[in-house]
């Protein structure tokens, strides 16, 4: 299995996600449970052998993305057999404009 690892970018969207959907809810316990899906997809990402996900070039070289219940989630294959995690974005949002703004992404 990969190494998984979240960039501060990453971290603060699943903090983000975690907010609107306590918000959206009322429930933080809703809000917990859909953060937790998305982490679990993340580790399911990791776990599997073969490069997955959609090259994403146009963003980034090495950046490739996996839809996940209404959010994408951008990753990349790192040397050492780590997957790192460098966004996770609500599907509608434009993601040129987040990506222009995330230098280190």
């Amino acid at each position: 299995m990969r190494q998984l690892r979240f960039t501060p970018a990453a971290e603060l969207d699943l903090i983000q996600i975690f907010d609107y959907v306590a918000d959206a809810s009322g429930s933080a316990e809703i809000a917990r449970r859909f953060a937790a899906a998305i982490v679990a997809q993340c580790y399911k990402l990791a776990r599997l052998p073969s490069t997955l996900g959609r090259p994403r070039p146009e963003l980034r070289p090495d950046l490739r993305s996996m839809p996940f219940r209404g959010y994408v989630i951008f990753f990349r294959y790192l040397e050492g057999g780590v997957l790192e995690l460098v966004h996770i974005i609500e599907g509608h949002r434009d993601v040129d404009n987040v990506f222009a703004k995330d230098e280190d992404a």
